[in-house]
């Protein structure tokens, strides 16, 4: 059964209100996206709605665009004129019937490359507020960088079986730059059990070291268990020079690139992990363990949620190019297709399409939230 006491603290408000505040910022941005771009490109925007369902509140613009916050807040909608519905279907009905002036600013009518910026801009600008945020905060927080130094190696580990030395220097892994101590574990973190290749500078000499990170389940400071890989490669902080670091405009702009890439390729890695079957498919999360998440983090102050909020921003975005039809890229797809053969998908295969791509989302928020409630709750 479920137990209420999952959500301690200042309750169950303590959790959600934090959950749809950042949920609203990243479906906000995301929306903005797309009517931006849709306005760009002469397109009349009937609705932009955060939430799904009856409206609760709104106003409507100077050209028309109803603006409204709706009842149920777990995503978000722009509508274009010509649309059948919140999943950017075409209503073939309406555009049959269209006269010279409305075509001209149906969405369906503009032309594949404008279609294709429209759809594209959403999980665009849901990486560029990450990049906003991860500048903002090497600008003011900074970060803190450490020597990639290795003091000592764990006896017994998988550091120590691979051959690592006290005083080797870690240049890269799998490819990765490691600029700072910090990286090794943000890197081997989502590769358990996956063999990775370190590069490495050995008295000057470099080397090449295949380590398979092991197993283990870490519960952190909030009781959420996650499974990662570990090598237990030790540090000192004399050994390791460390020290925080305040980047100026333009280098914390480079970085905040750098890191929204980054968490692009791990997530990517870890989904990539899970398919071959390196991780379980239970580190999949959905909606509840987000709302945990969130409330477990805003404990920790504004800075950490705002964190939080870059992350799931780059998550979302990342979903939503996924070519799965309802989603951005499988508008994308449909596109790509349209541009190859010179005419759109027909509306029978966009009905199948749009079918077996709201099955799988189904399918995919059936496992996640189940994985939720298993555990987290049970």
């Amino acid at each position: 059964m479920i137990d209420l006491a999952a959500f301690p603290g200042s309750g169950f408000l303590g959790y959600l209100l934090p959950f749809l505040a950042v949920l609203t910022v990243v479906v906000f941005f995301h929306e903005l996206g797309h009517f931006l771009v849709a306005r760009w490109a002469g397109v009349r925007v009937e609705a932009f709605s955060v939430g799904f369902g009856p409206e609760l509140l709104g106003f409507t613009d100077a050209k028309g665009t109803r603006w409204k916050i709706s009842a149920i807040p777990l995503g978000g909608y722009v509508r274009f004129f010509g649309d059948a519905n919140a999943a950017s279907m075409p209503d073939a009905g309406a555009i049959a019937g269209m006269s010279a002036a409305e075509r001209a600013v149906s969405f369906p009518h503009k032309s594949v490359a404008r279609r294709a910026a429209i759809v594209a801009a959403g999980p665009i600008a849901n990486f560029l507020l990450a990049i906003a945020i991860f500048s903002v905060s090497f600008m003011t927080i900074g970060r803190p960088i450490a020597d990639p130094v290795v003091s000592s190696v764990q006896p017994g580990s998988a550091a120590e079986a691979a051959g690592f030395q006290a005083g080797d220097v870690v240049r890269f892994i799998d490819g990765a730059r490691i600029e700072s101590f910090t990286d090794i574990p943000r890197l081997v973190a989502p590769s358990p059990g996956r063999e990775m290749l370190f590069a490495i500078d050995r008295g000057g000499v470099p080397l090449e070291i295949r380590v398979t990170p092991k197993r283990q389940s870490r519960t952190d400071r909030f009781g959420n268990t996650h499974e990662i890989g570990i090598v237990r490669l030790m540090n000192d902080s004399k050994a390791a020079n460390l020290r925080t670091v305040r980047s100026g405009p333009l280098e914390a702009l480079l970085l905040g690139v750098k890191e929204t890439w980054f968490v692009i390729s791990q997530t990517l890695s870890s989904l990539r992990d899970i398919f071959l079957g390196y991780q379980s498919a239970d580190q999949l999360g959905g909606p509840i363990r987000i709302a945990k998440v969130s409330g477990d983090v805003a404990t920790l102050g504004l800075g950490a949620l705002v964190g939080l909020t870059a992350l799931i921003s780059v998550s979302i975005g990342l979903l939503n190019l996924f070519p799965i039809p309802m989603l951005d890229g499988g508008h994308l797809v449909f596109y790509a297709l349209e541009a190859i053969r010179g005419r759109p998908v027909g509306e029978w295969g966009q009905e199948i399409g749009f079918r077996f791509g709201l099955a799988v989302l189904l399918g995919l928020m059936l496992l996640a939230t189940w994985n939720d409630v298993t555990q987290l709750f049970f």
